[in-house]
């Protein structure tokens, strides 16, 4: 393709998109037409560049709009914020919810990840092709990863492009609603299930995390406030920031989106740096195959990660904040512009924050499909403009993150645990769960089970516990298998429903519990067909940086087809998973960052804690 695009330009709509979202330039160099005037001066450096942030918000503008980028938009893009045309398209491109190809304003995204294939996606895609035609652009459905709605398994995402866009994510999605949406666009459809439906427990006594949540307006400030709301900040603010620090780290606070690195620690390492402006970002990202509860609460309780990330920002000496957004999550995007202009409006945000004389401003940035910028470093790059890629490190994010700045990075459930902090005070907080593990915890349950949804329990309830609060398996099936932390996860057995559900006792049982997922399989399904799909994603999502995740994701799967089609020839199934264990240990120990560290763990361990392998099914 040639990357000069031949001089193409932006429809009328493409540009007004644009534009609305830049504003007009200033001049030729700002994206306007250039007269001699503008010839006659160069504009360089810093305060040509300083745009390049806005490179993803452009995307998306244009996107939203027309349904596609065009050669011509990106050639607008790249005017308008001093880019190569090639560099806006090496980052439109990067992306799997960006098309830089023509497509109908009207695409419908159908769930083929693994919470879907349990309950049915297989099916309605079977379906579709027989009424649609193949999945793609031309008929309007395409396959996608994970949608974040695993509760309402089989899901699907309908996007209308437009002015404005209309998205909905359907679930259970049937054939007959796909064909509405493409029909009659997503407007149609009914509106979506509530935020409460995701949440069995709503209503419960005891809840701390999602006691909001099915039980106010999550779009009123006012029934926040009732709810406790702010009195977590106002707690904070009548403390220095060096004690809201030290609250924090009293309560052992472990980073709930994987990595459980002690929250406080990174708090007090970022707020030491003489560096500044410093920020913090919110993982709003949960891309993981699996998981929901972050969404659970940015639907549900939007307000909360406004609070927590305020005092998060105040304790480090932040003024500016980033939530880096799902692309896939429309209504937490409504709720959270919601969410921040209310608390902006009443004082809780922007300049002099309750009179405090400290200032702090949040700002959203929507990902468009790639799991790796669930990585934190990744998310920088993203936010900046450019492909989302890890960084290596060192540096570490505290020392030089977002705009080579100290930064923190937190998710939305660690974060969502500050303002109880706050108000109960760290050494209290400290007493719920366990030693190693302290305070509530959500869990995302899905697959096949009777009421799948998040679940809220203190650290120390086991595998069994969870499934039980699920309702188990529908009568008349027996439990398969779990998998514990995702796709990055692990299996376990049936028989192993005693594992505790702490980073402590996952890691004696050599699981992990990752970002909270608990999918259970009952007998219906083929786990040889999820293990080739857990394969196919990672090889799909991997960046390509590094060689180990490049090429290891891609052998992997080989390996996995060549044991499903000859799966009745012993020796060649060995080489086969003697290939595997080697690949996997070399992306384990080599790969840049965690997508290709953690990618050979669920084959590992179906491997060799479920045998799925030495059973003859077809992957």
């Amino acid at each position: 393709m040639d990357l000069k695009f031949s001089g193409a330009e932006p429809l009328a709509e493409e540009r007004d998109a644009v534009d609305r979202l830049l504003g007009s330039g200033e001049s030729g160099w700002h994206g306007g037409e250039r007269d001699e005037e503008d010839h006659r001066r160069a504009h360089t450096g810093h305060a040509v560049r300083a745009q390049r942030h806005f490179v993803m918000e452009t995307l998306h503008a244009v996107n939203d709009r027309v349904g596609w980028i065009s050669p011509g938009a990106l050639n607008y893009i790249g005017k308008r914020l001093s880019m190569s045309a090639a560099d806006v398209y090496s980052v439109a491109t990067f992306y799997s919810l960006f098309s830089t190809n023509p497509r109908p304003k009207r695409v419908v995204h159908v769930c083929t990840d693994i919470a879907c294939m349990a309950r049915g996606s297989k099916e309605v895609c079977a379906d579709l092709e027989k009424r649609l035609g193949p999945a793609g652009a031309t008929n309007g459905w395409k396959h996608s990863p994970c949608l974040g709605v695993c509760e309402r398994a089989p899901a699907a995402m309908a996007v209308e492009a437009g002015d404005p866009p209309h998205e909905y994510l359907i679930g259970p999605a049937t054939v007959e609603e796909i064909a509405l949406a493409l029909n009659d666009g997503p407007a149609a459809l009914a509106a979506e299930a509530p935020p409460i439906m995701a949440v069995p427990q709503a209503g419960q006594e005891g809840l701390m995390l999602l006691k909001r949540v099915g039980q106010v307006d999550p779009e009123s400030i006012d029934d926040y406030i009732k709810k406790d709301g702010y009195a977590g900040l106002r707690r904070a603010f009548e403390m220095e920031p060096g004690k809201v620090i030290s609250e924090v780290k009293d309560s052992r606070l472990m980073g709930r989106g994987g990595a459980a690195f002690p929250a406080g620690i990174k708090w007090e390492s970022t707020a030491k740096q003489p560096a500044t402006p410093r920020y913090l970002v919110c993982n709003a990202d949960e891309s993981e195959p699996g998981t929901f509860k972050d969404r659970a609460i940015l639907e549900g309780d939007p307000f909360a990660l406004i609070e927590s990330m305020t005092i998060a920002g105040y304790a480090i000496g932040a003024e500016r904040g980033y939530i880096y957004l799902r692309g896939e999550y429309p209504r937490a995007h409504r709720m959270l512009h919601n969410a921040i202009d209310k608390a902006r409006e009443r004082g809780f945000l922007g300049e002099n924050i309750l009179g405090k004389g400290w200032s702090f401003e949040l700002e959203i940035r929507r990902g468009a499909g790639a799991y790796i910028c669930g990585e934190e470093t990744a998310i920088f790059n993203s936010i900046e403009g450019y492909r989302g890629e890890p960084r290596s490190k060192p540096p570490f994010p505290f020392e030089a993150g977002l705009f080579s700045k100290p930064t923190v990075v937190n998710n939305v459930e660690t974060l969502c645990n500050v303002p109880l902090i706050m108000q109960m005070g760290g050494a209290e907080y400290a007493k719920i769960g366990t030693e190693g593990s302290t305070g509530p915890k959500l869990f995302c349950v899905s697959g096949n089970l009777v009421r799948p949804g998040v679940y809220e329990v203190p650290f120390g309830a086991t595998l069994d516990d969870i499934l039980k609060l699920a309702g188990g398996v529908p009568d008349g099936r027996k439990l398969q298998a779990v998998l514990l932390g995702g796709a990055a996860g692990v299996f376990v057995r049936a028989d192993e429903l005693h594992i505790p559900l702490t980073f402590e006792g996952a890691r004696a049982n050599n699981a992990t519990l990752g970002s909270g997922v608990v999918l259970a399989f009952d007998d219906t399904v083929d786990l040889p067909s999820i293990l080739l799909r857990i394969a196919r994603f990672f090889r799909d999502e991997s960046c390509g940086q590094c060689v180990p995740c490049r090429v290891g994701t891609v052998r992997q799967e080989e390996a996995l087809l060549r044991i499903a089609h000859n799966r009745r020839d012993a020796a060649a199934k060995g080489r086969d998973v003697g290939l595997l264990r080697d690949v996997g240990l070399v992306m384990k120990d080599s790969s840049i960052c965690g997508l290709g560290q953690a990618a050979w763990n669920a084959v590992e361990s179906a491997i060799d804690r479920l045998g799925v392998l030495e059973e003859s099914k077809s992957i």
